[in-house]
């Protein structure tokens, strides 16, 4: 039997202090079909079906965790973002417990466990940063039982039908290889490339809405330069040189060429010069 306050919920004898959605800036734009695919893997079409849990896949700085969200806020859920690591613990993932102010040991429940209760939706971001010990404490979860045993507090917490769930994984080499049995549980695969120019222009826009026409264009061509030698840049590495440009072009004299010139330098190093146009 559970009763729920708007920080708290006790479950059996214990209280347990939920997590806060995740209230983020962020908005998906281009490649609607993207939405649709995650939208369809979480949709249940008969009393005896379960969501899919979809793995998104791509490099880093596609806008995966975006997508995610985005997806998200179309089925009007609250959001949980969890950050894995490669120090990610089994009881991170779960309940862990706390000193309390009062010197008493409390129990916090982790974001995808807050989710799970309230019926939003986990987004595990970079999954495959965690190692198997710490998967191995969300089988239950990902397939058809829908639970997660908590060994600290000997809870078994079942997902909410609202409940889902999503992880992002970056494309790079610095990570563990996700087991086969969690694999299978990580269904479907939804690949995101890089945008094409008309969709990377469209975000830049709207992250930078600042920004003047010419440096805006410079970027996306600069990009789609370093898309096509399949270099690993992403539009958040554009971002991030025309914000660093715009910015030395008012606090400094450097022309606009200076600026853009150091802002490549500076954000993605000497291998990108070459890209210039």
């Amino acid at each position: 039997m559970e009763s729920q306050t708007s920080e708290t919920v006790t479950i059996g004898s214990l209280e347990i202090m939920l997590a806060q959605p995740a209230a983020l800036p962020l908005k998906w734009v281009g490649q609607k079909e993207l939405i649709k695919q995650v939208l369809a893997a979480w949709m249940v079409i008969d009393e005896k079906d379960v969501p899919f849990n979809p793995r998104l896949v791509g490099k880093p700085g596609v806008g995966k965790t975006t997508l995610g969200y985005a997806a998200a806020k179309q089925l009007n859920r609250q959001v949980y973002l969890f950050q894995a690591t490669m120090d990610t613990r089994p009881e991170d993932l779960i309940i862990t417990p706390v000193m309390g102010g009062d010197g008493q040991v409390k129990y916090a429940a982790s974001s995808l466990v807050t989710a799970m209760i309230r019926g939003g939706v986990c987004i595990l971001d970079e999954g495959n940063r965690m190692s198997e010990k710490s998967w191995a404490s969300l089988a239950p979860l990902l397939d058809d039982r829908r639970y997660a045993e908590s060994l600290i507090t000997g809870l078994t917490l079942s997902a909410h039908p609202d409940f889902r769930f999503v992880v992002t994984i970056n494309e790079d080499a610095s990570t563990y290889e996700i087991p086969e049995y969690i694999h299978s549980r990580l269904q479907p695969q939804i690949l995101i490339d890089f945008p094409d120019r008309e969709d990377e222009l469209l975000i830049l826009k709207e992250n930078l809405p600042f920004a003047d026409e010419d440096m805006l264009n410079y970027m996306v061509d600069f990009l789609q330069r370093a898309h096509s030698a399949d270099e690993v840049y992403s539009v958040r590495d554009g971002i991030n040189m025309a914000r660093y440009a715009l910015k030395m072009m008012h606090g400094t004299r450097m022309s606009r060429r200076e600026a853009i010139h150091h802002a490549i330098l500076n954000v993605l190093g000497d291998e990108a010069i070459r890209y210039e146009e």
